[in-house]
């Protein structure tokens, strides 16, 4: 059985420290993604706050992905973005990135969205919020079924995310979450990100070796 793997989100204030909290983070366990979200922000910025981001999660071989932002994507040479359902469509990312760049769609709690984006050609989907969370304002609560059908029918991944913790993410994983979106459990983690990690690659090794 292919392990789950963790996808870790960015806090939206990335500077000052951050980049120390990164690489901490991405040396004490397995990490197979970043995804670099931040608002409100000038593109210029951006690029600044992101261009450090990249270069250490290309030292740990750590996709990095850009949220929302196709431009950023090609400026940065990022590995991927990840698109909501109101952002840029499916159709128009892939034409501006090629074939290469990954891509990611939000997909809420729907079947039929996650259908249209595996057939549309997107490289995940990403479902939830599966748990309550401050990260984000959610609307959607998708059931475990919902990963146990996509799993079983498709082969493209799935990405599970929301308020997701070591404590809880364990019938995630049963269920056939590829992928476990993470944000505030790692960075707001009382005992540093880096412990966080830690505790969440012991629980998806240990499923690994059952």
């Amino acid at each position: 059985m292919q392990s789950c793997q963790l996808y870790l989100i960015s806090p939206l204030a990335v500077g000052g420290s951050f980049p120390d909290q990164l690489r901490n983070a991405l040396a004490a366990g397995s990490v197979a993604a970043f995804q670099f979200r931040v608002k409100d922000i000038n593109p210029q910025e951006a690029a600044r706050l992101a261009e450090p981001l990249k270069a250490i999660c290309d030292e740990f071989d750590v996709a990095f992905i850009v949220n929302d932002d196709i431009a950023l994507v090609r400026q940065l040479g990022a590995d991927g973005v990840h698109l909501g359902q109101g952002d840029e469509n499916l159709k128009n990312a892939r034409l501006a990135l090629g074939a290469d760049v990954q891509i990611g769609i939000t997909c809420h709690d729907s079947r039929h969205l996650a259908m249209e984006a595996g057939e549309g050609g997107a490289n995940y989907v990403a479902f939830g919020a599966f748990f309550p969370t401050t990260t984000k304002e959610t609307h959607h609560r998708p059931e475990l079924d919902l990963l146990q059908w996509w799993s079983a029918m498709m082969e493209i991944p799935c990405v599970a995310i929301g308020g997701i913790t070591p404590e809880n993410c364990q019938p995630l994983i049963d269920a056939g979450a590829d992928f476990l979106a993470v944000c505030g459990a790692v960075w707001n983690d009382p005992a540093g990100p880096a412990e966080a990690v830690r505790k969440f690659t012991d629980i998806m090794n240990a499923g690994l070796a059952d």
